[in-house]
């Protein structure tokens, strides 16, 4: 059984769906609380099968080593952390606490399995910081972290490292990806922010809704092709499908190394008025927006070189930027009933 932490979030719930479809048996864990059950029956919908699921927080350690002697878990992907990178700078006790008790939690688990489980981790690109050349590699160097988020991620990753070194047989993949967007062709999960959103495409689509009355363009005066930040958008059914294939290469005893990066990305930069542009073109809507001051934490451009997960992982992004932003429309529009 694969026991997916987080698995009602956006991302995790993309990658059940996906495990699900490749026939994998999948125990979803999730606190609920920055997801919905409701999304239990989206995947159900989306794959034909309802996962099992159980309501728990990772940081309660005799809870989860209860589910450890319950469920025989023969692999591990672990998503569930606090994500936004405008909070974080807010919150970073909170940050701290959460991510990297959640992983230690689980990997005192890791510890004392017999065999040892092989472990998917949920990095991402701001692991780089201010990237110093683009596209960015798995040899660029992982630079200070510009928010608390970022340094969850390079610590969580220094502990990985450090446990692979210590458990034999221990194999673990982290996959650093960049933006992920978009909806299941099914249009029976998507992305589903509690509050407001912290991320682009959600925050257009809901403005678009009617939901705001105009989006906010942190800044237009970065040193890119129109003064907007540039960002890499991967559709999150390519970033589902590409987990599995991450795990699957562990599980098929084909890594190469007891730890492995790979970049996750489409290796192509988009800005924010591109997006924007990209939705008005799909949605036939012209979208209320007004440049506001730059947004603390948020780095100039970050975009994917996607050579190592093309040759050495096997995969590849399917889909284009439009067919990303058009599927987060029709769920936005499902969900809003509009």
């Amino acid at each position: 059984m694969i026991l997916v932490t987080g698995g009602l979030g956006f991302i995790g719930s993309h990658t059940v769906v996906a495990l699900q479809e490749k026939g994998h048996n999948v125990l979803i864990v999730d606190d609920l609380s920055n997801s919905s059950i409701e999304v239990l029956d989206g995947i159900e919908a989306a794959s034909g099968i309802r996962p099992a699921f159980t309501e728990l927080n990772l940081q309660d350690a005799t809870a989860l080593a209860s589910l450890f002697e319950k469920h025989t878990i023969t692999g591990i992907i672990h998503f569930a952390a606090f994500k936004a990178v405008g909070e974080s700078v807010q919150k970073p006790v909170a940050y701290y606490q959460n991510n990297l008790g959640s992983l230690l939690n689980l990997l005192a688990e890791v510890e004392k399995a017999e065999t040892p489980i092989p472990f998917i981790f949920s990095s991402s690109c701001t692991v780089y910081g201010e990237a110093e050349e683009l596209p960015i590699t798995e040899n660029a160097p992982v630079q200070p972290a510009i928010s608390p988020y970022g340094n969850t991620k390079q610590i969580g990753e220094e502990i990985l490292l450090d446990t692979v070194n210590a458990i034999p047989n221990f194999r673990v993949i982290a996959l650093r990806y960049f933006n992920p967007i978009g909806a299941h062709s099914s249009i029976a999960i998507g992305e589903l922010p509690l509050g407001k959103p912290q991320n682009l495409v959600p925050f257009i689509t809901q403005t678009a809704a009617g939901l705001y009355p105009k989006l906010t363009v942190f800044g237009n005066d970065y040193p890119t092709t129109d003064g907007t930040n540039v960002r890499d958008y991967i559709h999150v059914v390519d970033l589902a499908e590409a987990h599995v294939v991450a795990l699957e290469r562990i599980l098929e005893g084909k890594s190469k190394h007891a730890y492995e990066v790979f970049n996750l990305g489409t290796g192509k930069g988009s800005s924010v008025l591109e997006v924007i542009q990209s939705f008005e073109r799909v949605s036939g809507e012209k979208l209320p927006y007004e440049i506001g001051a730059r947004r603390e934490g948020d780095v100039v451009a970050a975009y994917a070189d996607t050579t190592k997960a093309n040759n050495v992982l096997g995969w590849k992004t399917q889909r284009s930027l439009d067919e990303a932003v058009a599927s987060a429309w029709a769920w936005e529009k499902k969900i809003r009933n509009l």
